[in-house]
């Protein structure tokens, strides 16, 4: 249980105030400090950083905090356009100053609007301009009073806090080490750690109930400010509301401002000197114990993250970084079982046969142009190379792979809902998320909401259904251009293939040529259509009309994620489930477009499938790092180019802040390691290494990101999420669908049932002596200029063998059997494994609790002298339990387990 040290006070936003004991408690267990420490609101340990001594985030009276900053430019507009420049040429340029006139005094109308539109609504403004060489920027600072954050803190059903308790924050690795005694190198000694609190939905009326609100200073964070001006600046009308000009982004977008952004608290790098590590800003915190490359091997600061950036943010990191985690018993398996192949690897009877069979196997040519009989013993290397990545060790690890994203998944749930809890926004879409601020401008009419009762912006169902259906026709359609994408991909390794093996130089490594160059086009073919398709799938879902940020955001997400994975994956899948298997044989060959169709490599379609994830999931994920890197760098040079700043001066916050680049958001980062969790799951048969690669990019990625937030762009608007969204339906998807893949891939592309049922019913010594031969047919009489051998299962006149129908029916049966017990294996863990722990139901309980006496009807708690004498003798006499709150003199009363005294 915590104890507070003698002389510590509650540190809230920065500042040390009291702690009074709410909620009808009145056990010292229950207390998160010592009381005797609560003796004034003076700060305790002035070591402590202190948000209202940090003066450069203030207006330029010291007071007034700075909520948002926005920036325009004021400049002698170059000429741009080349139309522009032939009408000056011709005379017009009289024509051309009027019109730019006339654009720039709409746009200052507008501002000027739209700065009104802010005032009216109680925004308080400061204006700072600063001259450049080229130009004038104008920086305008925001500050909302204290009654307008009261009015939207109850308008946004902020959390208000009523009790402070233990930081609930632990690792499940920690619990172990610790058990077995073994020093936890990861451990994180953050200072400043945000304290746990039971919350109930803010109240005005209710104000004196809550923790730290007779500071008016510092009862709301820096995060809950720059949420309540973005509600403000979102909804502010500069224009007529019907054409849908209202709020700052469509400003931005219009080229009326340049930026709106929150203020970072200070800079990211230490001072020289400073009293202790509790002195530093929350941005030097996070840096120093979290963005630095340095802190790679330790626990995420998540309190602090969400603190700083909000939940929304908080969630995403605190889900990478559970994700990485569990990623790293499936590298050492996966590891386990690559290296026990290559182990294994010399021992391949049906490799051996195949390197010493010499000229006993001639094979008839792949392909009608160009290709050449050839020897089965020309594929020795290849051969066994693919036994790495088609072995028994394959087998399991599929399984193991299929058990462990559910049971990833499953306790994902549970992390996911402690943190809810803890970061009170467990009900937060359900009661509490609002229209989206472009919903309410463009709805036609008002309805109530059938939950909350308030009267909202509505838009009509009906056509809404028209537009998504009219948005699935334009997805329908970029799918069917992503599959002739696929298909010109597959005739490019056709085609290329013939000039290869008709050159001597190249004829040897003619496929792996082919299959190599075609994954590298493919991969940039893919990267290439999934911009075009994002900013389509964005505009989409704008014209469709979502009610809520979820909505769009679920929405959106569905599009693009659909989009990426046939983007990414149908290449892939084609390899695995079709090329090779409608070829026919020889004399009888089947062709699309006058050309034969695709056999596997020489090494079988299991090695070839490995190259192409390798190439597109290693390749995509360097790509992404260097993008991640080299791109915020890009930006922010030529945007400090562009701005020009004289370095003579001392910039100011708002300055430094405008400098770095704007925040791009979370969706890029989950549709990464959505794609990614994809290729680690689905295909996992067919590249056991797929995890450990995930697991050296993930490493890397949570730096890169980390940086990214606390260094390289300007702070976001604080935004509130319970989980991570629609992602989690798609993580189930691709859970269940590698559960078939695997299956399917087991059975129709791996020689592992062909080897099993060879061994058990035609070897005499159930050995695989003799297996490569079996698995040779002969072309049948008069087909061919040679007679040659082929890899199926037929006989000298083309008709399937018995064996053949007897491994069919051993590949269905394999598929169900499978299928049915890893399923019904998944479903026994969902069912042992609650999604919500017990101990954190209890909380919920208690919380709900608190919350419904705070919060209780002013007539029910406020109580006449008599009435608390008589209640007050009762409560002696141990009928009525009483408890008088310590910071108003009303008595609060629980009637639960008691009878009215008064009727």
């Amino acid at each position: 249980m915590f104890k507070g040290k003698k002389g510590e006070k509650l540190r809230m936003n920065g500042t040390d105030v009291p702690l009074d004991n709410y909620g009808a408690i009145d056990s010292d267990s229950d207390k998160a400090i010592d009381h005797d420490a609560m003796d004034s609101n003076t700060i305790s340990n002035p070591g402590k950083w202190d948000s209202t001594l940090n003066k450069a985030c203030y207006f330029n009276d010291g007071i007034r905090k700075i909520d948002f900053v926005l920036v325009y430019e004021d400049e002698n507009h170059p000429v741009k356009s080349f139309k522009d420049e032939e009408a000056i040429m011709n005379g017009g340029k009289k024509a051309y100053k009027n019109k730019r006139n006339d654009e720039q005094e709409m746009h200052q109308a507008w501002r000027h609007k739209f700065l009104s539109s802010l005032k009216k609504k109680g925004i308080e403004t400061e204006e700072d301009a600063v001259e450049g060489d080229k130009k004038c920027m104008y920086y305008i600072k925001l500050h909302a009073p204290w009654e307008v954050m009261c009015f939207y803190a109850e308008d946004l059903c902020m959390r208000a806090p009523l009790q402070a308790h233990q930081n609930p924050s632990s690792n499940y690795s920690a619990h172990i080490l610790e058990k077995v005694h073994i020093p936890n190198i990861m451990q994180n000694d953050v200072p400043n750690t945000p304290y746990d609190f039971y919350t109930c939905t803010f109240k005005k009326s209710k104000l004196s109930r809550f923790l730290g609100s007779d500071n008016h200073d510092t009862y709301f964070t820096t995060s809950q400010r720059g949420r309540v001006v973005f509600e403000i600046l979102a909804t502010s009308v500069f224009g007529k509301k019907k054409r849908a000009e209202i709020g700052i982004e469509r400003l931005i977008d219009e080229g009326i401002f340049q930026a709106a952004f929150p203020l970072h608290d200070g800079d990211y790098k230490k001072p020289e000197h400073y009293l202790s590590e509790e002195s530093l800003n929350p941005r030097q915190i996070l840096y120093s114990y979290w963005g630095r490359w340095g802190t790679w091997y330790k626990y995420q600061p998540l309190d602090h993250i969400r603190e700083y950036f909000g939940e929304k943010i908080g969630i995403y990191f605190a889900w990478l970084g559970f994700y990485t985690a569990w990623l790293l018993p499936a590298s050492v398996v996966g590891l386990l079982v690559f290296i026990a192949g290559a182990l294994n690897m010399a021992n391949d009877k049906p490799a051996l046969e195949v390197c010493a069979s010499g000229k006993n196997y001639l094979m008839c040519p792949k392909c009608k142009v160009g290709c050449k009989y050839w020897h089965l013993s020309d594929t020795c290397m290849m051969t066994k190379i693919g036994y790495l990545f088609d072995n028994p060790g394959t087998v399991f690890f599929s399984v193991f792979v299929a058990f462990w994203a559910v049971t990833f998944l499953e306790y994902w749930k549970r992390k996911n809902a402690s943190l809810a809890h803890h970061w009170d926004c467990m009900d937060f879409e359900e009661e509490e998320e609002r229209p989206r601020p472009q919903y309410a401008a463009l709805a036609p009419a008002l309805e109530k909401n059938p939950i909350t009762g308030i009267i909202e912006p509505h838009f009509p169902e009906d056509k809404r259904k028209f537009r998504i259906i009219s948005g699935l026709a334009v997805m329908t359609t970029m799918i069917a251009i992503v599959l002739i994408f696929v298909f010109a991909v597959i005739m490019y390794r056709v085609l290329i293939n013939i000039p290869l093996s008709e050159n001597k130089m190249t004829q040897p490594y003619a496929e792996n040529i082919a299959n190599i160059s075609s994954a590298v086009v493919n991969l940039i073919l893919i990267m290439a259509m999934g911009k075009v398709y994002e900013l389509l799938a964005l505009k989409l879902t704008q014209w469709e009309m979502h009610r809520t940020q979820t909505e769009f955001e679920d929405q959106l997400t569905f599009k693009v994620f659909l989009f990426q994975f046939v983007n990414f994956y149908s290449a892939i899948f084609y390899i695995a489930f079709f090329k090779g298997k409608f070829i026919g044989y020889p004399g009888h060959y089947r062709h699309i477009m006058g050309l034969r169709n695709e056999e596997c490599a020489n090494a079988g379609c299991m090695t070839e499938l490995a190259q192409q994830l390798a190439v597109i999931m290693i390749g995509k994920q360097m790509i992404n790092n260097v993008q991640e890197v080299v791109i915020p760098k890009i930006k922010s040079w030529l945007h400090k180019r562009k701005i020009k700043k004289r370095n003579d001066e001392e910039l100011s916050r708002w300055e430094e802040d405008y400098e770095l680049i704007e925040n791009e958001g979370l969706f890029q980062e989950y549709l990464e390691m959505v794609l990614q969790f994809g290729f680690i799951t689905i295909f996992v048969a067919a590249f056991p290494l797929a995890p450990l690669f995930a697991l050296l990019n993930n490493w890397l990625e949570i730096r890169l990101d980390a940086s990214k937030f606390a260094c390289e762009t300007r702070r976001p608007v604080a935004e509130r999420a319970q989980d991570i969204g629609v992602w989690f339906d798609i993580l189930e998807g691709l859970a269940h669908l590698a559960v078939i893949s695997n299956a399917f891939l087991i059975a129709v592309t791996s020689q592992f049932l062909p080897r099993l049922l060879y061994r058990y019913t035609v070897s005499p010594d159930n050995s695989l002596d003799g297996f490569v031969n079996f698995t040779l047919a002969w072309s049948p009489n008069g087909t061919m200029e040679k007679e040659c051998r082929y890899s199926s299962f037929r006989d000298r006149e083309g008709h399937y063998t018995l064996f053949y129908w007897h491994l069919l029916a051993l590949k269905l049966g394999f598929v169900i059997i499978f299928e049915h017990v890893v399923f019904g294996v998944n479903k026994l863990i969902d069912i042992i494994v609650p999604d919500i722990p017990e101990s954190l139901e209890v909380k919920i309980k208690r919380e709900k609790y608190l919350a419904k006496q705070a919060l209780a009807d002013t007539d029910n708690l406020v109580l006449e002298p008599k009435v608390r004498q008589e209640l007050a003798r009762s409560a002696s006499e141990g009928r009525v339990p009483v408890s008088v709150s310590t910071t108003a003199s009303d008595v609060i009363v629980d009637v639960s387990d008691t009878k009215p005294l008064i009727t």
